[in-house]
């Protein structure tokens, strides 16, 4: 009976000591970048030994894994069925964009530090999917031949994009509401 007590309580400190190696890696990644962080980096903030974190985690690509991971329970995606439900081509895109523009503002100090790093990584695979099927489904509330215009294409992606709405919210210190109408403005214009 006691062995059995030991070992979970092993298991429990495992998992706490793995814990703090995340929270370590998250606010490093948020901080600095994850090109700018070292295991050793994490290993420090963590308090724990550089072989620990090699112990929980055998490389980069998984402690990132970890950290995305942890980072989009606490910060989830916009519900993309729920877009789905809006009728309306262009009421569709002003209410994806806003809830977009929100998950922008909240995430935007971690995603502004890990884009250009992670750019192209599988580690972002599932994020930019995840774009890609908003753009889709903004595309689908548009009249069957619209949505084979490139063009329209080409400013949902736009109107989605991080890079995008960061340019204009933070770095032209436009609302969210204003960079929605900007974006509405252009979606006319090409149609």
């Amino acid at each position: 009976m006691a062995r059995k007590y030991q070992q979970t309580k092993r298991a429990a400190a495992q998992e706490e000591t793995r814990r703090r190696i995340v929270e370590a890696a998250i606010k490093l990644h948020q901080s600095k970048g994850p090109a700018a962080t070292s295991m050793r980096d994490v290993a420090q903030e963590a308090g724990v030994g550089t072989v620990t974190v090699y112990r929980h985690f055998a490389d980069d690509m998984e402690l990132l894994g970890a950290c995305s991971g942890t980072y989009f329970e606490r910060h989830p995606l916009p519900d993309l069925e729920e877009w789905a439900t809006v009728e309306g081509s262009e009421k569709r895109f002003r209410h994806g964009l806003a809830a977009a523009y929100a998950f922008h503002r909240e995430t935007e100090p971690m995603i502004s530090s890990v884009i250009d790093d992670l750019r192209g990584s599988p580690v972002m695979a599932p994020y930019d999917g995840y774009w890609q099927a908003a753009g889709e489904i903004l595309l689908a509330a548009f009249p069957e031949p619209e949505q084979q215009d490139p063009l329209l294409k080409a400013t949902i992606a736009l109107a989605l994009n991080f890079e995008t709405w960061r340019l204009l919210a933070i770095h032209q210190g436009l609302s969210d509401q204003h960079v929605i109408n900007l974006m509405t403005r252009l979606l006319s214009d090409c149609r």
